[in-house]
């Protein structure tokens, strides 16, 4: 039997069906974070999936970070990213007396124009 992947013609049929060699079956899912230059978040890219942390950091690298300019990647298992529960979303409501927290609430520009205007002097 022959396959696409040249890693699986390399291995020794035999020594597989013995149970020498151990596939990789169980493979861990890792978080992707990119920095794209020093100072700047790191923002999530992706996934990648991979058996330990060192294997997550080499295909992150490979993933996303072939392309643009990259400062640092950092990968974390997903198991251990923790969330809020989809029940708990109406904690995440904005209440209208909080309008404080919206840019729109703020008439900043309008009040510089009515100054301007108020002493603008003709020539």
């Amino acid at each position: 039997m022959s396959s696409l992947d040249p890693r699986v013609n390399r291995l020794d049929k035999k020594k597989i069906s013995e149970g020498e060699v151990h596939t990789n079956t169980h493979l861990i899912t890792w978080e992707v974070f990119h920095q794209e230059k020093r100072g700047k978040q790191p923002v999530h890219v992706g996934i990648v999936h991979a058996s330990t942390p060192e294997m997550a950091l080499v295909l992150a690298k490979e993933q996303y970070a072939r392309r643009g300019k990259t400062t640092n990647l950092w990968v974390a298992k997903t198991t251990d990213v923790y969330t809020f529960a989809t029940e708990d979303e109406d904690i995440f409501e904005t209440t209208p007396e909080k309008t404080f927290r919206e840019p729109a609430a703020y008439k900043v520009r309008d009040r510089i124009e009515k100054f301007q205007n108020q002493n603008k002097v003709e020539i």
